[in-house]
């Protein structure tokens, strides 16, 4: 069985069992106090990744990495700004981090990168396909606006779930990151990057309201700051 939590903006943690053991990956851990969780009360982590280096995606992710031996995946240039940071360089996936349509494994994850349309200082935006010990399969778009090559993406990958942003302004917005859904065939989808700042959406309604209209067999999963979901 696996879980996927949300922390706030675009922060998530996915756990899964594996060989009786619990694997946890951590996704853009910029923990807002709404998630009610820091790094010094994450817990365990086998994996940190990054969309992309700005500060409200990048977070604890140096914290996190340096307290609990995660290994780092981003894409090079990214992987790189964060070793200077302070992430030691034998914990960078790949030893120098990867990049778009590449994959690496650990801790029974498979990591996929996908183009994201957005900005960085380094490397560029990114977002991430990944499959779980058990076999869940889940889309995290990074900061990103529509864009057709989400269709392939969905094709070649068979989406249970897609966390996507919705806020507009720096990202997609509810219509947009709807039509999305279509193109990806997810079947669930859990909105993210909303209600954080002032200028974002601030909250889910429209989207769901666009979600019925354009993907309505994808269900939204509308998580509070600090709740999960599991998926058996």
């Amino acid at each position: 069985m696996s879980s996927i939590t949300w922390h706030g903006h675009s922060a998530f943690t996915i756990s899964s069992e594996i060989d009786g053991r619990q694997r946890r990956l951590c996704i853009d851990p910029f923990l807002t106090p709404a998630s009610g969780i820091s790094a010094d009360s994450m817990g365990p982590l086998d994996v940190v990744l990054v969309t992309h280096d700005h500060a409200d995606h990048v977070g604890e992710a140096v914290n996190l990495c340096r307290a609990t031996g995660a290994m780092l995946g981003a894409i090079v240039g990214t992987a790189e700004k964060l070793v200077a940071q302070g992430v030691p360089q034998e914990q960078i996936l790949n030893g120098i981090g990867f990049n778009m349509g590449g994959t690496v494994e650990h801790a029974g994850f498979a990591v996929t990168m996908t183009p994201a349309f957005h900005s960085s200082e380094s490397g560029c935006p990114a977002g991430y396909i990944i499959r779980t010990p058990d076999g869940l399969t889940v889309y995290h778009a990074g900061d990103t606006c529509l864009f057709s090559g989400m269709a392939l993406w969905g094709q070649l990958y068979p989406l249970d779930v897609a966390l996507l942003p919705i806020g507009g302004v720096f990202t997609m917005d509810a219509p947009q990151a709807a039509l999305a859904c279509t193109l990806l065939g997810c079947k669930s989808v859990i909105p993210m990057h909303w209600g954080t700042f002032p200028v974002l959406a601030q909250s889910t309604e429209a989207f769901k309201q666009e979600l019925a209209l354009r993907a309505p067999d994808c269900r939204c999963i509308d998580l509070a700051p600090g709740k999960s979901i599991s998926f058996a």
